[in-house]
């Protein structure tokens, strides 16, 4: 069978890399093509455009873009056409995805969505879009099940979560080895900054983390650069000689941490599922957090605390999101009771998930429902 998949940014080129490798062991003459990143470009298949060349974030950023997307949207279209793929796979992406698929259905391709748009959470109209022209959904967090099910009579299917897989799979890290080959004082521990993966939102974080450094002497700060940023971006903000910075090994960073600040996105989630202390972070454009604002409908920003329904992490949104109250909740994870409760909430998170295997079930849903 011929797979076209598209992704949008780091996470997505994760999990499309993973559903490319169970699909692969589903149907042997699986073949490939993809809008993805350099772990999808692993698995094998044609890339027609790295993820790096279309990540804009905010509303406004969006805008001052348009014309790249619609052209971006126009060639999308003609490649899918001209390969004429057997499943057209969208993951998550829906600003450019939806509008892929609005065109798909009605032209005889089978669309499936693995890992839904964020709906639930603004712009719950898109259901309507979803119901129209997504031939198969599979999600991932079982809110979103009772979501489109429940309140949307549209039937999905709940498979677990990828990452689950992807931190489970993985190599253990040897800790002193790490701190070794990383410059890394092998005795204090380490607080990781993740700072997120794109240039805007990098800029509005990295600044106010690193603010917090000459407070805490007795850990070392280490930023996780994201793989679509190069160091040369990030050293304008550090302005201390003892931030470290290690490029694309968030996971194996995250393995050997203490404790973690962690900008709102996937990467909440992946820092709980290694059981790691972690303030939440957040802050946009103000014009951007006015928008938001206002559509958004949820009660927590981060995977976590949604997941949970409760608030398990502390969000520093917007105006909170400084150094007085960054140093306060950084010094709250660092007490003993308060890990220990995050500890426990961690581990009740996971059973929600459902456990391993999303990527497998995934992948004969949708080798089943095309054979």
């Amino acid at each position: 069978m011929k797979y076209y998949i598209i992704v949008g940014e780091a996470s997505g080129d994760l999990h499309a890399s993973n559903l490319m490798k169970a699909l692969k062991k589903v149907d042997v003459e699986a073949e490939f093509r993809f809008w993805g990143g350099d772990l999808m470009e692993a698995q094998g298949g044609t890339q027609v455009m790295h993820y790096k060349e279309r990540s804009f974030m905010g509303f406004i950023e969006v805008i001052m873009n348009l014309g790249t997307a619609l052209k971006n949207i126009k060639r999308c279209k003609e490649d899918i056409a001209q390969y004429n793929p057997d499943a057209l796979i969208f993951i998550d992406y829906s600003g450019f995805n939806l509008r892929i698929a609005k065109w798909a259905k009605p032209a005889g391709y089978k669309t499936h969505y693995y890992i839904s748009p964020q709906v639930w959470a603004s712009r719950e109209g898109r259901v309507e879009t979803i119901k129209q022209y997504i031939d198969h959904m599979y999600v991932i967090l079982p809110f979103v099940k009772d979501f489109y099910e429940e309140k949307h009579q549209f039937n999905v299917h709940f498979v677990g979560h990828p990452l689950i897989d992807a931190i489970s799979d993985r190599k253990q890290v040897d800790e002193l080895t790490f701190r070794r080959e990383h410059g890394l004082d092998e005795q204090r521990p380490i607080i990781a900054l993740l700072p997120g993966s794109r240039k805007q939102e990098i800029k509005k974080m990295l600044s106010v983390m690193l603010s917090i450094v000459d407070d805490f002497t007795d850990y070392q700060f280490v930023i996780a650069g994201a793989p679509s940023q190069e160091y040369d971006f990030y050293k304008q903000f550090i302005n201390n000689d003892s931030v470290h910075f290690i490029s694309n090994k968030t996971y194996d960073l995250l393995n050997v941490s203490f404790a973690a600040l962690v900008t709102s996105g996937t990467a909440t989630l992946e820092t709980a599922l290694f059981k790691i202390p972690q303030v939440v972070c957040y802050k946009g454009s103000n014009i951007s957090y006015q928008i938001a604002k206002r559509i958004i409908k949820l009660d927590y920003i981060s995977l976590v605390n949604l997941i949970m329904d409760k608030e398990v992490v502390t969000e520093l949104i917007q105006h909170e999101m400084n150094t007085k109250r960054l140093k306060e909740e950084l010094q709250k994870i660092l007490t003993e009771d308060r890990r220990i409760q995050l500890f426990l909430d961690y581990y009740d998170l996971e059973k929600k998930l459902g456990g391993k295997g999303a990527s497998e079930k995934t992948a004969k849903l949708i080798f089943e429902n095309i054979s």
